[in-house]
């Protein structure tokens, strides 16, 4: 059971309307690296853990969290958007080139032109001044972005990238708009991703120490089933050499310099005639319903 608490984790709205940066900020809702992104990924790993409650409970709790962030940016989106239009209409007029092609025939399309290339205009014909499920330049939110594979170490390593990602962002972002109420509420995100990474850190710790997983993931499949020669080999499969200066090229690893192929050049047989694909014999043209087999064309 879910409970809604009206009052938002934090939020301070915005000064003035903007609906370029509203459409910059539909990144964080919608994006690969978004809040639905780490909400859904959270809820679907407690959901699944198996594991001790701690980490569920855990799960959840920060899954729960990331429902409010999204309201948080849905509120701020709103806000950008709201009186938009207009004020979009007067500030193109302020450019004198603008001001120019707006004096033409039909200034209302140039208008709406200039609306459509500096907002997106879904805020206005779909959403009606709100925010959507879609990242900054449109493309809906995917169920696919999201990791619960059951395992809690390569779900929370996962986690941590997802967080890395996102805080980077986010102070993308900040950087983009000198709009005070949205840089302290951008603040509060960012804090709030500051301490997620560092949670996952944490928990990834701790997963260690519970002797519940450990590297490489998954731990407790058989190293004797690995080709083991090559489970500490660095190639190096590019031009220079520069890559045997890091630590994953020594203390423990073996760093080979010209590597060469394991394996023979593959040579496929010749594909199933009914599919008809291409081939470099002769193929049979098989009746469909008799199935008979008859020999038609020469390989060259």
């Amino acid at each position: 059971m879910f409970l809604h608490t009206k009052r938002l984790q934090y939020f301070t709205p915005p000064e003035s309307p903007d609906p370029i940066y509203a459409k910059k900020m539909q990144e964080l809702i919608g994006g690969v690296f978004g809040e639905m992104t780490v909400m859904m990924q959270y809820l679907f790993q407690g959901w699944n853990c198996r594991g001790p409650a701690k980490y569920r409970d855990m799960l959840l709790d920060i899954g729960t969290e990331e429902i409010g962030h999204i309201e948080i940016l849905s509120t701020m989106i709103a806000q950008l958007l709201d009186n938009a239009p207009v004020q979009m209409q007067e500030d193109g007029a302020k450019d004198p080139v603008v001001g120019a092609v707006m004096g033409g025939e039909k200034p209302e399309g140039v208008i709406m032109d200039i609306m459509g290339a500096a907002m997106n205009p879904q805020h206005s014909i779909v959403s009606g001044l709100g925010a959507m499920p879609q990242d900054s330049v449109g493309f809906p939110w995917n169920g696919r972005f999201i990791i619960a594979s059951g395992n809690l170490m390569a779900d929370f390593r996962s986690n941590l990238h997802a967080e890395s990602q996102g805080r980077l962002q986010a102070v993308r972002l900040y950087e983009m708009t000198r709009d005070p109420g949205v840089r302290d509420t951008l603040s509060f995100l960012i804090a709030r991703d500051s301490m997620h990474q560092k949670q996952w850190l944490a928990a990834i710790e701790e997963l260690e120490a519970d002797g519940l997983e450990s590297t490489p993931v998954p731990s407790r499949f058989p190293t004797e089933l690995e080709k083991s020669e090559a489970a500490n080999q660095f190639w190096n499969n590019s031009e220079g050499t520069e890559s045997a200066e890091g630590r994953w090229a020594k203390n423990g690893f073996e760093y080979v310099a010209n590597p060469q192929p394991l394996g023979e050049e593959p040579v496929l047989p010749p594909g199933n005639a009914r599919l008809y694909t291409t081939t470099g014999i002769a193929t049979p043209t098989q009746d469909l319903k008799s199935g008979s087999t008859s020999q038609k064309g020469t390989a060259k």
